[in-house]
């Protein structure tokens, strides 16, 4: 079975990477940085990731996702499948959805390494 590399990012610091599945978070799913009591806090923390993930069609995509994960490890060339899912800052809804992912991947029998670019820089002033 292919390695699957889920890379979370911020989309306001820095390029995406480079990826064989794009998510961006950014306009279709609620952002925890607009509650001043979340946005100092990131996916490390228990709250965030409850709001992050009650938002309504995240539950959905990380399952299409994961979905579409296990078409391309089917592939005749499947080596590693990289992932990259991308929200504004990077520390609320892109590292909550990559760990969903991972936890479902690997779940289904995948190796999955997850590395969160942005989790830890200062948050984002807009």
């Amino acid at each position: 079975m292919a390695t699957v590399e889920i890379v979370s990012f911020g989309y306001l610091h820095d390029a995406p990477p480079a990826a064989d599945l794009t998510v961006d978070l950014r306009h279709h799913f609620r952002d925890p940085h607009v509650a001043p009591e979340l946005r100092h806090m990131t996916a490390n923390d228990a709250p965030v990731r409850r709001a992050v993930m009650a938002t309504p069609g995240v539950w959905p995509l990380v399952a299409a996702t994961a979905a579409a994960v296990e078409a391309f490890t089917q592939g005749p060339s499947a080596d590693t499948v990289t992932v990259a899912a991308g929200c504004a800052g990077g520390r609320h809804r892109a590292p909550t959805v990559a760990r969903e992912l991972a936890s479902r991947l690997i779940q289904a029998g995948h190796a999955v390494v997850v590395h969160h670019r942005d989790l830890d820089k200062p948050v984002v002033q807009r």
